[in-house]
């Protein structure tokens, strides 16, 4: 998502494309839910039957039925904004909210034709080789782009303000958006598998620990990158920023760890709430620039989500696996991590025209 859509038109340009309708948006969501749950099935089937050797089984159908209704949803949008016989030109004069959906469409058809000839030949990918096959990683950024699609056409209203239902439109787009890249990070998430450390007390610099200290990092940049994005455009909605926290920790857990204890992604999932709920209130009582505030949230909000979830892990096992040096200085990247993530996702700018 991004602060403006459409950059401002010169005088003289040629007049703007139709304006999205609130059903184009709503039927594109349901279009990219379809798909983005046909992921999440076929992700579930494989980590939870291991010997699954078929391109043909029903969470395929469903994920690439997903791509064909998406597609048939775009094509649908795109009729009365394009003329008779389109032109490379009258394409490429579409908005950004919709080419950027039409792009994630191409990489979806490019990369799920791929993934048919490529287990055909080279078998089914395991562990690793699902994040890195060429395929998945083309399927994986069509998912994004488009699910990010109604958000985008929603940007493009003027005002400042979200009413109720384009603040759950906004809400869910984000969602769908971002799970398929926590999926497809789970190799290098703190949402994943392991949340503490081995208990080695030297950790290693290449080892289970080091790989876990990364983990929270890109987590910290993952969660934090899509409300950045929101708040460039409009308030955050009350509640949006805990359901884009709390939804893929517990999915994650739910598709892929489900037989280890919950407390991890509870405690991630409790977290986010409290942690928003004293940062609005310390915004009401606290006057700061608005940059000030944003970067605020990036060094405090890790570290107070991943501080929570080490104490809890201290209190359920009796030991984090880390030594004071680790966890604080674990906390204190999280917290650097997150301001930075903020300054540069707020420093983004248009490029100009050369």
């Amino acid at each position: 998502m991004t602060t403006s859509v459409e950059r401002p038109r010169p005088a003289g340009a040629a007049p703007a494309v139709t304006a999205f309708t609130a059903r184009e948006r709503w039927v594109l969501l349901v279009a990219s839910a379809w798909l983005v749950i046909g992921l999440q099935l076929d992700a579930y089937a494989h980590a939870t039957t291991p010997e699954l050797e078929t391109f043909w089984t029903p969470w395929h159908g469903v994920l690439y039925s997903g791509i064909a209704a998406s597609g048939f949803t775009l094509l649908w949008i795109m009729r009365s904004r394009l003329p008779v016989i389109p032109t490379y030109r009258t394409l490429i004069a579409l908005p950004n909210a919709l080419r950027l959906p039409l792009l994630g469409m191409a990489a979806l058809l490019v990369g799920g034709g791929m993934d048919t000839l490529w287990h055909n030949i080279f078998g089914i990918e395991k562990n690793l080789e699902i994040f890195v096959s060429p395929s998945h990683e083309l399927i994986i950024l069509g998912m994004v782009l488009v699910a990010m699609g109604p958000a985008l056409m929603t940007a493009t209203v003027p005002g400042r303000t979200l009413s109720f239902g384009g603040a759950w439109l906004v809400g869910i787009s984000a969602l769908f958006a971002v799970l398929p890249l926590h999926i497809y990070s789970l190799h290098a998430t703190a949402l994943g598998f392991r949340h503490l450390g081995s208990g080695v007390a030297v950790p290693n610099v290449f080892s289970t620990d080091g790989q876990l200290v990364h983990g929270y990092l890109f987590s910290t940049v993952l969660l934090l990158v899509p409300l950045l994005m929101i708040g460039r455009r409009w308030p955050l909605p009350i509640g949006l920023p805990t359901a884009l926290v709390s939804i893929p920790a517990l999915l994650m857990h739910l598709m892929f760890d489900s037989e280890a204890p919950w407390w991890p992604q509870l405690t991630v999932a409790i977290a986010a709430p409290v942690v928003e709920l004293v940062l609005r209130l310390a915004n009401r009582l606290v006057s700061l620039p608005v940059n000030g505030r944003w970067v605020a949230l990036g060094l405090i909000a890790p570290p107070a989500v991943w501080g929570a979830v080490l104490i809890v892990g201290q209190i359920q096992t009796g030991s984090v696996g880390w030594n004071i040096h680790m966890v604080s200085g674990l906390l204190t990247l999280t917290a650097l991590t997150g301001a930075a993530t903020v300054l540069v996702t707020r420093s983004v700018q248009f490029l100009q025209p050369e």
